[in-house]
């Protein structure tokens, strides 16, 4: 079994205040940048930032999809949101830094430990690809909402 990790990074002509504010909405934002892979989006608990709950589903392939049930925690308040799942060891970390006076950076950190065997070595060759193509959509909508 070994960690799988995936970085995707955008800059956006937005300050980092805005788009942390944006990726902190689990309420109305969120949902409106999902990717086509994500289903069944619900809030649980919160609503916006740190002690917010969140459940979906990711659909990696068309057979392949993971139940996902969130806890948001803010490791630095204002600045990154980190997203761990208590079914399993997917953790996403969206960080927001400054680039300059209106425009920022973020950088979105999604890892898990694969699976081991024969399955794990598909995984872990080919998930990346897939993860960073979701996220990357997600990217994409994140800056039609900013703009």
């Amino acid at each position: 079994m070994g960690d799988i990790a995936v970085v995707i990074e955008r800059t956006y002509d937005a300050p980092a205040k805005a788009v942390f504010a944006a990726l902190a909405d689990y309420t109305i934002t969120r949902p409106n940048i999902l990717a086509p892979e994500f289903t069944d989006f619900q809030v649980l608990a919160g609503g916006v930032g740190a002690g917010t709950r969140i459940s979906y589903r990711l659909h990696a392939t068309e057979k392949r999809v993971r139940e996902v049930e969130a806890t948001v925690t803010e490791p630095v308040t204002g600045k990154e949101l980190l997203e761990t799942d208590t079914k399993s060891s997917l953790r996403v970390l969206w960080t927001v830094t400054p680039d300059s006076d209106n425009r920022s950076r973020l950088t979105v950190g999604v890892n898990w430990q694969g699976a081991t065997g024969i399955g794990g070595f598909f995984e872990r060759r080919f998930a990346p690809a897939g993860i960073r193509r979701i996220y990357a959509t997600e990217l994409d909508r994140l800056q039609t909402v900013l703009a």
